[in-house]
């Protein structure tokens, strides 16, 4: 009689199991498609594929890439937004496309509501580096010099960049006058650094460590909260005088808003297991990565704390919304 009653009952739990329980057996059972918004070859399409390639061995389906770049990685962001919350459309985000854009693009959704936060795997930092011309040794000197030189220039590689903001808050913490130089990419900004025909650069640290290692250039400070493995040598902007002052590249999954937790949690504890792995991580590092790994809830606390920053950055720059 009582193993009756207990058949009845997981009977009854099974009839009553929510749609959201149920959708995530058996997941993935088809390919998962991830959106990256930016071309191949790039930092962004690195990461998703390094991960893709782990993912794929262990749900024994294709983690395939689908690359739809423009719109300063917009029109990955808004497939991913309008795809269907099951959790086969995943879009390996960067922290422009969650928090700069919406003060940047006039957008059709809001990040915030409209995806779901699974993990955020990586970050980099950019490094604050001057041509040898520049007589600063560090950052204090350096502002001292633009004090003494207004109208100096600083480089990005485009406007509303990792690099564009990161010069736009140091142009406002120490209260200098520097004009903003936008290129078409990084290559052409290192060209004109090396030349010395710019005064300053928020640079990402793969492609300028080389460079500082040969003496062609000299850095002064990191963007990270803390000291960067790939250059614990360098200080901080914050160790340096510049409270809060951060400025990092972030790469993450997000999902469509509505995507079953189960499914968001599964995803999120493969991908710790991925960044987990030893050769993952060295390749990582390798382009100057730092592993993160976090939780859905972290990840969108970081991502929170980021928007108001950079939304008054680029409001106080002037910086113009495009469409």
């Amino acid at each position: 009689m009582k193993s009756k009653i207990i058949a009845a009952l997981v009977a009854a739990l099974a009839i009553f199991a929510t749609p959201h329980t149920a959708a995530a057996q058996g997941y993935p059972d088809h390919p998962v498609h991830i959106l990256v918004g930016y071309p191949p070859g790039g930092p962004v399409d690195i990461i998703a594929r390094v991960m893709a390639d782990r993912l794929s061995a262990l749900w024994r389906q294709p983690a395939v890439i689908d690359n739809v770049a423009g719109a300063g990685g917009n029109i990955a962001a808004d497939r991913a937004v309008y795809a269907a919350p099951d959790g086969y459309t995943l879009l390996m985000s960067t922290n422009a496309q969650l928090v700069v854009n919406p003060s940047l693009y006039k957008m059709t959704f809001d990040p915030a509501k409209d995806l779901t936060p699974v993990s955020l795997a990586v970050y980099s930092p950019n490094i604050l580096v001057v041509p040898n011309g520049v007589p600063a040794k560090n950052v204090q000197e350096l502002v001292e010099y633009l004090r003494a030189h207004p109208g100096k220039s600083f480089a990005s590689a485009g406007v509303g960049t990792t690099q564009h903001l990161a010069g736009e808050l140091f142009k406002s913490m120490a209260h200098v006058d520097i004009e903003h130089v936008p290129y078409r990419g990084a290559a052409p900004v290192i060209t004109d650094l090396l030349a010395g025909r710019i005064t300053l650069f928020f640079g990402a640290i793969s492609p300028l460590i080389p460079l500082v290692r040969e003496g062609k250039v000299r850095a002064l400070a990191v963007t990270s909260a803390t000291r960067f493995p790939a250059a614990p040598e360098l200080p901080t902007m914050i160790e340096a005088g510049f409270p809060n002052f951060v400025s990092v590249l972030s790469m993450g999954l997000v999902a469509p808003a509505g995507t079953a937790p189960a499914i968001v949690e599964k995803v999120h504890q493969d991908c710790v297991k991925v960044l987990a792995m030893p050769e993952v991580r060295a390749k990582l590092a390798n382009i100057g990565m730092e592993v993160v790994g976090s939780s859905p809830a972290e990840f969108a606390a970081a991502m929170a704390q980021e928007r108001p920053q950079w939304a008054k950055v680029i409001k106080d720059a002037g910086i113009a919304a495009r469409n």
